[in-house]
């Protein structure tokens, strides 16, 4: 079942997931949760920084993409995983394949998971208006940026191909048959040998713990959620090995409490001396 024909309807299927994890996330509507969310940027030039650091890390993840094409030694540890690991990823997918499973996780893996970290930023704006400190989004933006900050230089020096492209791991790219432009599209986002520590995992999991961090309840259970999907999905796809998931997890546990205690920062050079 074809879900994608162009980058088009990525984007388009992707603002679609946001609006809807805002309205269930933040429990109101999400264009009112969407203009809380830009009156925040326009309103405070801290809260507006923020936002342009982390669109500017973004891009520097498809700045490493040109670096790395022009680097003069490159190594390749992908027989070094499929060495440790074997063909356990093959085994997971031909366990759990069905004609019906693939579009749906692969609608998460490309969609969902870019509609969580938007969604986010405006679910934690709205909760956290009333007392101004906003602390959850500050949050956010740091373990986004330290998760991007760890792994490019793994991406540069450390590459690893995903589980398909390697002849021996027996795994089939079924997120073809979702998005049969992937490799002519998506892949200028993604490189192919920057698999060791998985983004997704780390991602997923740091946008988890931040949720179960915060006073929503219900957020974190659509979070979490995801997050487990979307981990499920990356071996499912044929993308990641184990290893890639177990250095994912690791970054995004240090990249989630990192961003907790940065963001606690302002709020402790604000606060007066006691005397």
């Amino acid at each position: 079942m074809i879900l994608f024909q162009t980058m088009g309807s990525v984007a388009a299927y992707t603002a679609l997931s946001a609006f809807m994890l805002i309205w269930l996330g933040a429990g109101m509507n999400p264009f009112a949760a969407s203009a809380q969310l830009i009156r925040s940027l326009l309103g405070s030039k801290r809260y507006f920084f923020h936002f342009i650091a982390l669109i500017i890390i973004l891009l520097c993840n498809k700045m490493e993409l040109r670096i790395e094409s022009q680097l003069i030694t490159q190594y390749n540890f992908t027989a070094l995983f499929h060495a440790l690991e074997g063909n356990i990823v093959h085994s997971i997918q031909q366990l759990f394949h069905h004609k019906w499973l693939t579009p749906f996780l692969s609608f998460m893996y490309i969609v969902v998971f870019q509609a969580l970290m938007l969604s986010s930023l405006a679910v934690y704006t709205t909760q956290e208006r009333v007392s101004g400190r906003h602390r959850l989004y500050y949050a956010t933006c740091y373990a986004i940026m330290l998760n991007y900050f760890v792994a490019i230089p793994f991406f540069l020096f450390f590459p690893v191909q995903e589980v398909w492209s390697y002849q021996d791991s027996g795994a089939t790219f079924f997120l073809l048959e979702a998005f049969p432009s992937f490799e002519s599209q998506y892949r200028l986002l993604s490189g192919l040998d920057n698999c060791f520590p998985s983004l997704h995992t780390s991602m997923s999991v740091t946008l988890a713990i931040l949720a179960c961090s915060s006073s929503n309840r219900r957020w974190a259970a659509i979070v979490c959620s995801c997050s487990a999907v979307i981990l499920f999905s990356i071996f499912y796809l044929g993308i990641h090995w184990i290893t890639d998931m177990l250095g994912g997890l690791t970054l995004g546990v240090f990249a989630s409490a990192a961003g907790l205690k940065l963001s606690e920062w302002p709020a402790y050079a604000k606060r007066k001396p006691v005397i």
